[in-house]
């Protein structure tokens, strides 16, 4: 059952988040030629977790349209849960990965199912320590906003207060229940560009466009510097959701690499 409020219907969240689901996918299938150094597996293992990023998207958008806020904020943590497990599965990958250390034991065996990854908290602080995301980290940290958002989903998910009982019911009149989807849209904007912050400064190479590699495919000589060219679709993320919130991302990442992103 769909909530039948027009406002309700029509918040601009709906398209936002097919917007995020809709880039996930085409990431998925970007990096795909890129195979994972450090494991045995023979592809990219971040293509299947940007493909997961868009299933949970699309589920929350479902999920969304029934009223069912509360939920959809469960989902959410899930998103993040999955964006912090991304980060850190990349970082953990560039920090051991040696040719003294070919195969990456930590990492290597989550993916065969022999072992799992540290806790959350494990994972976030792992991150937060890194040097090598210095840069990065002194933006997503520099306050308490990504506590707050974690502490809104884990509110929601325990029912740690009565009142998100209550938005798991769309036939209760809930006065303020715009103002409600309007933070869950804010909560999901700030985990993309979360995610895809740490994940171009760690992998500037995932924004390469396909220019380069067709060209030998093709055995033509690639143009001169097409191998720092951006993919239209990610320059356009940057153009219409990363840049104009977070500038200060969008620079740290140009200021760390040779991409030609505008």
């Amino acid at each position: 059952m769909q909530v039948t409020d027009k406002a309700y219907k029509e918040h601009k969240v709906f398209a936002e988040l097919d917007r995020y689901a809709k880039f996930y996918k085409q990431l998925a299938m970007s990096v795909f030629q890129f195979v994972t150094m450090g494991t045995k597996a023979t592809y990219n293992i971040d293509t299947y977790a940007y493909s997961s990023m868009h299933g949970t998207l699309e589920s929350i958008k479902i999920i969304l349209l029934a009223g069912r806020i509360n939920d959809a904020y469960a989902l959410l943590r899930k998103y993040y849960d999955s964006a912090v497990i991304n980060v850190y599965s990349n970082l953990y990958l560039k920090e051991n990965f040696s040719i003294e250390k070919f195969i990456v034991e930590k990492i290597n065996n989550w993916l065969q199912g022999n072992e799992t990854l540290p806790a959350y908290r494990v994972m976030s602080q792992y991150i937060r320590a890194s040097e090598r995301l210095k840069p990065i980290n002194d933006l997503l940290y520099g306050d308490d906003k990504y506590k707050r958002l974690r502490d809104r989903c884990n509110d929601h998910t325990h029912y740690n207060f009565y009142r998100y009982v209550m938005l798991n019911d769309n036939e209760i009149h809930v006065e303020n229940r715009g103002q409600l989807l309007e933070r869950f849209r804010r909560d999901a904007q700030d985990i993309f560009a979360f995610h895809l912050g740490y994940v171009f400064f760690l992998n500037d190479h995932y924004m390469m466009s396909s220019d380069y590699l067709d060209a030998l495919e093709c055995n033509v000589q690639p143009e001169e510097n097409s191998q720092y060219w951006v993919a239209p679709f990610i320059q356009d993320i940057f153009n219409e959701v990363i840049t104009p919130e977070r500038p200060d991302i969008t620079a740290a990442i140009k200021a760390n690499c040779a991409m030609q992103l505008s």
